[in-house]
């Protein structure tokens, strides 16, 4: 056994039907020197959390019935039952390395990060990602740079490593794979102290099946990914469905005057929805410009109170209106 005192640790393991690989999981794990080990389970319907109990993990069953809430709502949950400074999550289906886990945990310890997102691109073992989920995550982290405006190289990762107290500044609603997203996203939104740590990522054990649905699962991450920039970057927010109206009033409106210059053909109904289009487009692009100053606005303001904090020593958490 590794030899490190991790009390101020616990390791996260949200799981569903995973019974041939965490016993390996949760062993690996204490093999490490991680003796605080949550499994939390979403009603598995094989042997997950008696497997999980007998290799000296603590089992939680989430709420809800059948398949419980999904991930998102078993992370939340199982953050609930956790006292530790520190939490490491990641999945219970033998694809991360425990070995991984002190560095992911270095940040955090020296003070550099509030948060670790584990880069599974930095070492993928062959077969451990089809090309189509290779591409969906490409896509996605491209997104997230495009709207956040940073790079936490691989936002999906299962992987990660936070402080109890950074965790609870965040608002999370997303139940199922989604919630590696919202991390992200919340991160970002709240100016989270976050860095990308190396990690290797292996292909699935045989005999353990994937609950990830990549056609499904990758547009409920896209539509997350789409909402949640309304507040940290309204311009793509609105800007993406005005520009959207806007083209297309563009485009009826030229239908529109090709047909009345070269057959003669009025479309006055046609010619009116165009005008809507147009109007309504720019409308909202306008909002977008005018919601983005109101945001960076904020973002220096908050920042300078920050700064005026730090010189004179004053705890905002502790400033609550008394007289």
């Amino acid at each position: 056994m590794a030899e490190t005192d991790d009390d101020d640790v616990c390791v996260l393991v949200p799981t569903y039907n995973e019974a041939a690989t965490i016993g390996e999981v949760v062993s690996g794990l204490r093999d490490e020197g991680f003796e605080n080990v949550l499994v939390i389970d979403g009603h598995s319907t094989d042997d997950t959390r008696e497997i999980a109990d007998e290799h000296g993990a603590r089992v939680v069953l989430q709420t809800g019935t059948g398949r419980g809430s999904g991930k998102g709502e078993a992370v939340r949950e199982g953050v609930e039952h956790i006292d530790a400074e520190y939490v490491l999550m990641l999945d219970g289906d033998g694809t991360y390395k425990p070995e991984d886990a002190h560095a992911m945990l270095e940040p955090l310890r020296a003070g550099r990060a509030e948060h670790v997102v584990g880069d599974r691109f930095a070492d993928m073992e062959s077969g451990a990602m089809t090309r189509l989920n290779q591409f969906g995550n490409r896509v996605i982290n491209a997104g997230f740079r495009l709207v956040h405006r940073q790079d936490f190289g691989d936002i999906l990762s299962g992987y990660r490593a936070f402080t109890r107290e950074s965790f609870e500044l965040m608002s999370l609603s997303a139940e199922g794979f989604g919630i590696e997203t919202e991390l992200a996203v919340e991160c970002a939104r709240h100016n989270i102290t976050t860095e990308v740590v190396d990690i290797t990522y292996l292909a699935r054990p045989d005999g353990s099946e994937t609950n990830l649905r990549p056609f499904r699962d990758g547009g409920a991450i896209l539509l997350t990914l789409y909402l949640r920039s309304k507040t940290h970057n309204p311009l793509f927010y609105f800007g993406t469905v005005g520009g959207v109206l806007g083209l297309t009033g563009v485009f009826v409106a030229g239908f529109v005057a090709y047909d009345w210059f070269v057959n003669r053909v009025p479309h006055d109904v046609l010619a009116m929805l165009a005008g809507v289009l147009l109007l309504v487009g720019v409308q909202l692009a306008m909002f977008g410009v005018l919601a983005d100053t109101m945001v960076v606005l904020h973002r220096e303001q908050r920042a300078r109170i920050e700064r005026l904090a730090e010189e004179t020593g004053t705890d905002l958490s502790s400033e609550s209106g008394e007289d």
